[in-house]
Protein backbone atom coordinates (compact mmCIF):
# COMPACT_ATOMS: atom_id res chain seq x y z
CA UNK A 1 0.00 0.00 0.00
CA UNK A 2 1.25 3.34 -0.61
CA UNK A 3 1.93 6.42 2.18
CA UNK A 4 -0.89 9.37 2.01
CA UNK A 5 1.63 11.41 0.77
CA UNK A 6 2.16 9.42 -2.68
CA UNK A 7 -1.87 9.14 -2.88
CA UNK A 8 -2.05 12.89 -2.43
CA UNK A 9 0.79 14.05 -5.26
CA UNK A 10 -1.32 11.75 -7.39
CA UNK A 11 -4.28 13.10 -6.84
CA UNK A 12 -2.97 16.62 -7.25
CA UNK A 13 -1.18 15.65 -10.78
CA UNK A 14 -4.59 14.22 -12.04
CA UNK A 15 -5.80 17.50 -11.09
CA UNK A 16 -2.85 19.69 -13.03
CA UNK A 17 -3.43 17.21 -15.92
CA UNK A 18 -7.63 17.72 -15.72
CA UNK A 19 -6.83 21.56 -15.89
CA UNK A 20 -3.40 21.50 -18.78
CA UNK A 21 -4.62 18.51 -21.28
CA UNK A 22 -7.53 18.07 -23.18
CA UNK A 23 -9.33 15.16 -23.21
CA UNK A 24 -8.68 12.10 -25.25
CA UNK A 25 -4.56 13.05 -25.10
CA UNK A 26 -4.50 10.26 -22.75
CA UNK A 27 -2.24 12.47 -19.66
CA UNK A 28 -5.57 12.42 -17.66
CA UNK A 29 -6.16 8.92 -18.32
CA UNK A 30 -2.48 8.05 -17.11
CA UNK A 31 -2.67 10.43 -14.10
CA UNK A 32 -5.96 8.93 -13.06
CA UNK A 33 -4.94 5.25 -13.59
CA UNK A 34 -1.69 6.07 -11.08
CA UNK A 35 -4.17 7.67 -8.70
CA UNK A 36 -5.85 4.47 -8.85
CA UNK A 37 -3.22 2.28 -8.63
CA UNK A 38 -1.83 3.77 -5.14
CA UNK A 39 -5.12 3.85 -3.55
CA UNK A 40 -5.36 0.20 -4.11
CA UNK A 41 -6.73 -0.81 -7.03
CA UNK A 42 -6.35 -4.07 -8.77
CA UNK A 43 -6.50 -3.38 -12.29
CA UNK A 44 -6.16 0.85 -12.17
CA UNK A 45 -6.66 1.21 -16.25
CA UNK A 46 -9.99 -0.54 -15.83
CA UNK A 47 -11.36 1.64 -13.17
CA UNK A 48 -10.08 5.15 -15.28
CA UNK A 49 -11.70 3.33 -18.41
CA UNK A 50 -14.96 2.65 -16.48
CA UNK A 51 -14.97 6.22 -15.20
CA UNK A 52 -14.28 7.93 -18.47
CA UNK A 53 -16.67 5.61 -19.96
CA UNK A 54 -19.48 7.12 -17.19
CA UNK A 55 -18.37 10.38 -18.10
CA UNK A 56 -17.81 10.28 -21.68
CA UNK A 57 -20.07 7.47 -22.99
CA UNK A 58 -18.74 4.17 -24.64
CA UNK A 59 -18.95 5.83 -28.40
CA UNK A 60 -16.74 8.76 -27.27
CA UNK A 61 -14.41 6.85 -25.03
CA UNK A 62 -13.83 3.53 -27.94
CA UNK A 63 -12.83 6.66 -30.10
CA UNK A 64 -9.89 8.48 -28.12
CA UNK A 65 -8.89 4.63 -27.68
CA UNK A 66 -8.73 3.97 -31.34
CA UNK A 67 -6.86 7.29 -31.84
CA UNK A 68 -4.60 6.22 -29.15
CA UNK A 69 -3.51 3.40 -30.66
CA UNK A 70 -3.07 5.22 -34.14
CA UNK A 71 -0.85 7.46 -31.91
CA UNK A 72 1.35 4.82 -30.55
CA UNK A 73 1.62 3.09 -33.97
CA UNK A 74 3.49 6.03 -35.57
CA UNK A 75 5.87 6.79 -32.73
CA UNK A 76 7.58 2.83 -32.67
Amino acid sequence: MSTLAQRRSARRAYQKAGATSRPGEGKRFKALAKAARLGGARNPEAVAAAIGRKKYGQRQMTRWAVAGKKRAKRRR
